[in-house]
């Protein structure tokens, strides 16, 4: 009896495909999302404080999720489920390190360009497996490499000649810390709960650690609000909202090397932005810089990328990890 053929799932690939292809789009969108919020980041603050832009955004940012969970409530697509307690310590945790990363991060953006805050940023996709290193997981020849060129191109790209960091750019490498322990602390709870719910309350949290700060040190008013409405919907609900919801969706069916991969142009795009809307410029010095970390990133997502399994538990976590940062970046830029 001849042995039966292998069926043809050509059709399934073809399926994959597109789907892959429709959430690396869509990715890519978020992308553009982050990098451009650096720029209305900037832009906020020339009619309100950073850390009023903070009370302001987070809330939109937090008001955009609620449909959409309350959609996943109705059974339509259910997300992990979690205890409501495990949702608050959760959520205040990652509230508290997205208060950093974003507190410091806007403090910076009032001395320096997008396009370098977008950049330097950019460090927490080599802080985190650094960070690993501590809670015991190893790390490969890749990490090093890339280490080594990202510190290489902030010294180019911040360092002055006479070895010192530029205040702003100072500012957002502390923001960048900030933002590599908030992909370690949402990495551990979106295994455990459902990420939107927690992402809201994340925002809630960041913005109600904001206030007291807006209020005491800088001059609130409903005509800068109003001046500064833009950018700020433009950071809470597009950045904080729309491209968060885009991340979550999208990494369930596009590639761990695709998404960190397409979420580092974040960078680019910030400093593209930069250039066009608020005509900044980079120096040759700087753009070498800019090349020697993207090219570092880059490095450090290699083993994904090249289809090989990793050789450790670090490299193994790293891919995802990488992605499912915003601050917003964020990292939720």
């Amino acid at each position: 009896m001849r042995p039966t053929k292998p069926q043809s799932f050509a059709g399934d690939d073809k399926v994959m495909q597109t789907r892959t292809l429709k959430s690396d789009a869509l990715l890519l969108v978020a992308a553009f999302i982050w990098g451009t919020t650096f720029v209305a980041q900037r832009k906020g603050m020339d009619h309100i404080g950073p850390m009023t832009y903070i009370v302001l955004r987070f809330p939109l940012g937090a008001a955009t999720l609620v449909p959409l969970i309350l959609w996943r409530r109705k059974g339509v697509t259910r997300g992990p489920r979690c205890t409501r307690r495990f949702l608050l310590w959760g959520g205040a945790l990652a509230g508290l390190a997205l208060f950093g990363g974003t507190t410091f991060q806007q403090l910076g953006l009032q001395y320096t360009t997008a396009g370098k805050a977008g950049f330097v940023t950019s460090l927490y996709v080599v802080l985190v497996p650094l960070m690993g290193l501590a809670l015991g997981h190893r790390s490969g020849r890749s990490l090093w490499i890339g280490v080594c060129l990202t510190v290489a191109g902030l010294y180019l790209l911040s360092v002055t000649e006479s070895f010192t960091i530029a205040r702003g750019d100072l500012l957002v490498l502390i923001g960048a810390f900030f933002w590599a322990i908030h992909v370690l602390v949402i990495g551990y709870l979106a295994q455990r709960g459902d990420s939107l719910r927690i992402a809201c309350v994340q925002f809630v949290v960041c913005a109600t650690l904001a206030l007291p700060f807006a209020l005491a040190t800088e001059k609130i008013s409903l005509s800068a609000i109003r001046e500064a409405a833009i950018p700020v919907l433009y950071g809470g609900v597009l950045s904080a909202g729309v491209a968060f919801t885009l991340q979550v969706v999208c990494q369930r069916t596009s590639p761990p090397a695709h998404a960190a991969i397409i979420m580092s142009l974040e960078t680019v795009f910030a400093a593209l932005a930069g250039g066009l809307v608020l005509g900044e410029r980079l120096g040759l010095r700087a753009l070498v810089g800019c090349a020697l970390m993207l090219t570092g990133l880059m490095v450090v997502q290699l083993p994904p990328l090249l289809g090989r399994r990793p050789n450790s538990r670090e490299e193994a976590g790293h891919g995802a990890e990488a992605g499912e940062a915003p601050p917003y970046h964020d990292p939720l830029g």
